[in-house]
């Protein structure tokens, strides 16, 4: 038995047991994690300075690449260094950031494609009113409290979890430090404080999720009403790669979170895990740049002019 206080450090996940698996998981989550950098720090680029980019919808996707830059940048490098030098532990404090951060970050992320998802309902149920609803003070107020709402999140998460005393162990079943595997070291099978904690942030999660599906209703049926095949095509491709994104990010999260206690086991945790945290923040530039023209030709322009300086 051992408490809270007598724990130094955590150990996480191993990806393999071999030294070969090892080398090669390190090189794959390497080649995602620079594939994150790369398409999200071209995003943030584009949109700082392409000035015919400074509207609502681009605004608000570089705070998301911003919140996925941070998310992959919390667990990715810990895993790496730990599948190149074959080990599994984390600090007590390391564990305690790594948590916030991921929280705060994952947290934000979701905020902010549920006010995206308002900038698209606005955009194509409201036009005349867009530039009233959104204006830049309205958005940069928007995106503050996005990013007030992860952090006060994360840190009530983070700081009531490591208040309990640990009875567990310190081997936690993941290859990074995730709130609901902390609770699995805890000492009392239910904690009021924690239950707490679940019911407000899962009912604040649920309106963001109710605002979303009647936001896309509304503007399913205001395309629909677009007498122009090339109007509805066009609406469409304002919204896709918001949808994508957001399927995708809520479908492993919720999965994650929620899937009954007799499907769970190691290795789909671990699968479920790496496609929320890793996976998405990679995919996310991708999907939002095959489909975005004006940001393509951004991108063009900033990469043709880096290489004419070279």
């Amino acid at each position: 038995m051992s408490n809270s206080s007598s724990i130094r450090h955590f150990l996480l996940l191993a990806l393999a047991d071999t030294r070969q698996l090892q080398l090669l998981h390190f090189c794959l989550l390497l080649g995602i994690f620079l594939a994150a950098l790369l398409g999200n720090g071209l995003i943030i680029s584009a949109v700082a300075c392409g000035h015919h980019l400074h509207t609502p919808m681009f605004f608000f996707l570089l705070n998301l690449a911003l919140s996925d830059l941070g998310s992959i940048c919390t667990t990715v490098p810990k895993a790496m260094h730990n599948s190149l030098w074959d080990t599994t532990t984390i600090s007590y404090k390391g564990c305690a950031a790594q948590a916030f951060f991921f929280l705060f970050f994952i947290s934000a992320e979701y905020y902010l494609l549920t006010i995206m998802c308002y900038d698209r309902y606005v955009s194509i149920c409201k036009p005349l009113h867009y530039g009233t609803l959104l204006g830049s003070r309205a958005c940069a107020h928007m995106a503050a409290a996005a990013w007030a709402s992860g952090f006060l999140n994360g840190l009530m998460h983070t700081a009531n979890t490591f208040s309990l005393p640990l009875c567990h162990g310190n081997a936690l079943g993941q290859l990074f430090c995730e709130i609901p595997q902390i609770l699995k070291l805890s000492c009392s099978q239910s904690n009021l404080r924690e239950f707490g904690l679940i019911v407000f942030s899962m009912s604040l999660a649920f309106g963001c999720f109710v605002f979303i599906v009647f936001s896309y209703v509304q503007i399913f049926r205001a395309v629909l009403r677009i007498p122009s095949k090339q109007g509805r095509h066009k609406a469409f491709s304002t919204c896709l790669p918001h949808l994508a994104v957001l399927s995708l990010f809520l479908s492993t999260a919720t999965f994650a979170y929620l899937k009954p206690p007799s499907i769970s086991s190691t290795s789909l945790d671990l699968a479920l895990s790496l496609l929320y945290s890793v996976v998405t923040p990679a995919l996310n530039p991708l999907i939002y740049s095959l489909r975005n023209q004006e940001l393509k030709g951004t991108l063009r322009k900033i990469m043709t002019l880096s290489f004419l300086k070279q």
